[in-house]
C-alpha cells in the first residue's frame, strides 16, 4: 500500500454527521502538515482541513464551525468529524500531505460524502 486508504462516507441527510478516517501508508510524523481535501462534482479539488504535527488547524471557511480535523500520529490515521452537513458538503474527501506535493503520497480512492436536501 502506497496511497492513504479514506473510508467514513455515505449517503447522510442535511444536517447530519459523518467521521472521516485516513489511513496513511506509512508514518505521519514525518510530515508536518495533513490534510483534507474535497472535490465537488465538476470542481478541482480544494483543501477544506488541515492540522499540523503539533495540532495547529485550519478549516475553509466554508466548513469553519462544523467540521474538526485530527490526528493520531502512532496510529498513522487522519480524521475529520463532519456534523451540519450541507447538500454543498457533497464529494470525493481525499487526506493528503499539505502541500501534497511536498512529502505526500499518490492520491488514494478517496471517500465519496453525499449530502441529500
Amino acid at each position: 500500500q502506497v496511497q492513504p486508504v479514506e473510508s467514513g462516507g455515505g449517503l447522510v441527510q442535511a444536517g447530519g454527521s459523518l467521521r472521516l478516517s485516513c489511513a496513511a501508508p506509512g508514518s505521519i510524523v514525518s510530515i508536518n502538515i495533513m490534510g483534507w481535501y474535497r472535490q465537488a462534482p465538476g470542481k478541482q479539488r480544494e483543501l477544506v482541513a488541515r492540522i499540523t504535527l503539533g495540532g495547529s488547524t485550519y478549516y475553509a471557511d466554508s466548513v469553519k464551525g462544523r467540521f474538526t480535523i485530527s490526528r493520531d500520529n502512532a496510529k498513522n490515521t487522519v480524521y475529520l468529524q463532519m456534523n451540519s452537513l450541507k447538500p454543498e458538503d457533497t464529494g470525493v474527501y481525499y487526506c493528503n500531505a499539505v502541500p501534497f506535493w511536498s512529502g505526500g503520497y499518490p492520491w488514494g480512492q478517496g471517500t465519496q460524502v453525499t449530502v441529500s436536501s
